[in-house]
């Protein structure tokens, strides 16, 4: 027996493991064979070395251990609020135990006066302490379960578990069952002995032990580096070698920069490149003219002129013969995208289209045959680029920007547009931290714009308390009477699309009470309005019309006001940092002074308060990417695997594994290097694992 036994058994086939209960497993948790269990590590550990006298105990206890015996039992109440409670003695004094579930199993089982050992989190109830839901073990299986010994492993789990009996108790006693079969029935080893020699990684088998059952503290760690290391070493194996694959893919070649290109650099540039900019285009320029295909990643803060180096980069294409095109995320995006590039080349004789999913049928079934024909020079839109009826003359350049990843099967899509695939270049809304840039994107070759375009003054931003509202106003009246305009935004509650709407609604109500007709005009922008809505409000902002935008963060992306001078971000609490820094990138994009007030209540929780000092302090969106990852971690960076991650993650953290991210891209280099495809006998090792690692992405890529 291999590996195998763990990848092709059913659940039902592990010990204590019923037909039901591994339907939640599978919903809730995503293990769908034994070997998912082995690699469902836990989320925390609990000292077990340690007993507690009832008389220690109190509510600030997390989780106590205690010895001694139960003293009398009865349930109290009826039906659905039937409940079994005990008294536990330690002999000296006594806690009440309580069970809300399975009262009559515990009934059937529990002896009077017989010693256990009570495992669980006390409560206060009616001025006493109580624990409900206790793990209780007698000595003999306890000792046994090694419970007492050390380090206990502790499970995310979900409602729907524990009413399964799969708490963290439950869970761990069937993963525990299910390690004995290694002692038979060892796993495979993914990593080949020099690696695990040089790198001092212990043995992968060793490793799950410990993972799940650690020995001590020592081996626990031990364990958690072997396992990130070999998560991190794979992800980045996957990246080097598809690197040096498109590195090496046949690409067309941009031979010349002619008048398109000379035009708009004589007749239209909006203002002076900066050096940043220039450099960044001389990168594109000799990726271009290689005839391998570019794959480059373009970073750059908000309001540092990404969008311009995608616009001459796309002329750079026009120049020799081929069609561009620019995918954006939202159909505002697009929008704003088009405006602004429609306006830029039109007058120097360049076709400049939009495609969205709002495109109406007719105008729809007349931009198909000018996309095909190469009339449409240039094609700005959404996923809408992507369908098959999208057929280009000869796309030579395509423009990805990625607000939300699009992922490498939407960047492939772009790639079969032409039978030479065509240039890509990846645009980041907001810079993202280089660990992250690393696992996201690293298969992109990466430029960085790291200067402002001159004559901008930094935006000034203020924490507010919203208590202190009038403040708030006065500062606004003061800008409006400079002629400036205003955006207050509010935040969009995942859970509740109703609640949205009225936080909104209740906003634009109390501003339009405090800026009153005909001296104010307020305009409102939301995500329930069709699109000739929005762009309407839109309008009546941008052209000056109305003083005052309200909105959500339909706006985040995708509006440029120069005349905007104020950012108001109303529950400023909700948002993230680098949401935040890139709705405060909304203003200061003209010569008067910025500023973006963050309106938040007056109790914040700690790290909400770093937040605000840290937006506060800096407009860096560099140094903001990196606090953002610490903060919060690579899990709530659009999600985990949602945004994009090559692999599934269960144990590696992009926030605090730097170190070892640096050291698997360091090993996994040396291999590509030396073996690009991976065809020698020796390195058979990494295409098995990468190959079981796909399968098991495209699992849970059908199921989330």
């Amino acid at each position: 027996m291999s590996t195998a036994f763990y990848r092709t058994r059913e659940l039902t086939h592990c010990r204590g493991v019923s037909p039901r209960k591994a339907e939640v497993l599978k919903g809730e948790i995503e293990v769908f064979h034994p070997e998912d269990l082995l690699y469902y590590f836990p989320y925390r550990y609990i000292d077990r070395s340690k007993f507690y006298s009832i008389r220690e105990i109190s509510g600030a206890n997390t989780y106590v251990q205690i010895k001694g015996k139960i003293v009398s039992m009865k349930t109290v109440g009826k039906g659905r609020q039937l409940r079994l409670t005990a008294e536990f003695s330690d002999g000296r004094d006594s806690i009440s135990l309580v069970w809300f579930q399975g009262v009559q199993y515990f009934i059937d089982r529990i002896q009077i006066d017989k010693e256990y050992i009570i495992f669980g989190k006390p409560t206060v109830f009616g001025g006493r302490c109580q624990i409900a839901h206790p793990e209780m073990d007698t000595i003999e299986s306890a000792s046994k379960k090694h419970l007492t010994n050390g380090l206990m492993s502790m499970y995310n789990t979900s409602d729907k578990m524990k009413r399964n009996y799969l708490d963290s108790a439950g869970l761990r006693q069937i993963i525990m069952d299910e390690l004995q079969n290694l002692k038979t029935s060892p796993l495979e080893e993914t990593l080949p002995a020099d690696i695990r020699e040089r790198e001092n990684l212990m043995e992968l088998n060793r490793a799950i032990w410990n993972i799940h059952s650690p020995e001590n503290s020592q081996t626990l760690a031990e364990a958690q580096y072997r396992l990130k290391f070999e998560e991190l070493f794979y992800i980045q194996l996957k990246m080097q070698r598809a690197y040096k694959r498109q590195i090496n893919e046949h690409g067309l070649v941009f031979s010349r920069i002619a008048d398109y290109f000379n035009n708009f650099y004589n007749q239209q540039l909006p203002f002076p490149l900066t050096g940043a900019q220039k450099r960044v285009l001389k990168e594109i320029r000799e990726d271009v003219r290689t005839g391998k295909q570019m794959n480059r990643l373009l970073q750059g803060d908000v309001g540092s002129g990404k969008t311009l180096v995608a616009t001459m980069t796309m002329l750079m294409a026009l120049d020799n013969g081929y069609q561009a095109c620019l995918l954006a995320p939202t159909e505002i995006l697009a929008n704003q995208h088009f405006e602004t590039i429609f306006n830029q080349l039109t007058p120097i004789g360049v076709n400049v289209a939009l495609l969205t999913g709002s495109t109406k049928a007719a105008v729809r079934k007349k931009l198909l045959p000018s996309i095909k024909s190469g009339e449409t020079q240039v094609l700005i839109g959404t996923h809408a680029i992507l369908e098959d009826t999208v057929e280009f003359a000869n796309l030579g350049m395509a423009i990805i920007d990625e607000q939300h990843r699009f992922g490498v099967e939407q960047r492939s899509k772009l790639w079969h547009k032409n039978t030479v695939p065509p240039h890509i270049l990846v645009m980041t809304a907001t810079p993202i931290p280089r660990t992250l840039a690393m696992t996201l994107y690293g298969d992109l070759s990466v430029s960085v714009i790291d200067e402002l375009p001159p004559g901008r003054k930094p935006i000034q931003t203020y924490h507010q308390y919203d208590t202190n509202r009038e403040r708030l106003y006065h500062f606004m009246r003061m800008e409006i009477a400079k002629g400036r305009q205003v955006y207050v935004v509010f935040p969009l509650i995942k859970e509740s699309e109703k609640l949205d709407f009225e936080n909104l609604t209740a906003g634009y109500q109390r501003l339009c009470a405090v800026f009153p007709q005909p001296q104010y005009n307020i305009c409102m922008v939301h995500g329930k309005m069709t699109t000739e809505e929005k762009d309407e409000n839109m309008q009546k902002f941008v052209s000056g019309q109305a003083n005052i935008m309200v909105a959500t963060t339909v706006i985040e992306v995708g509006v440029n006001v120069p005349n905007a001078s104020v950012m108001v971000i109303e529950s400023a609490e909700r948002f993230g940092l680098s949401q935040l820094h890139q709705l405060r990138g909304r203003v200061g994009r003209g010569a008067d002074q910025s500023y973006c007030i963050l309106v938040t209540d007056v109790k914040l929780a700690k790290e909400t308060i770093r937040r605000m000092e840290i937006m506060t302090r800096t407009n860096d969106g560099f140094e903001i990417a990196e606090a953002d990852l610490r903060m919060r971690g690579e899990g709530d960076i659009e999600g985990t695997q949602q945004s994009g991650t090559p692999m599934k993650m269960r144990i590696a953290n992009i926030a605090t594994d730097g170190v070892i991210l640096m050291r698997a891209r360091d090993a996994s280099i040396a291999i590509i290097a030396n073996d690009p495809d991976l065809k020698l006998p020796e390195n058979q090792i990494y295409v098995n694992q990468l190959a079981h690692l796909a399968r098991e992405l495209n699992v849970w890529g059908n199921i989330s």
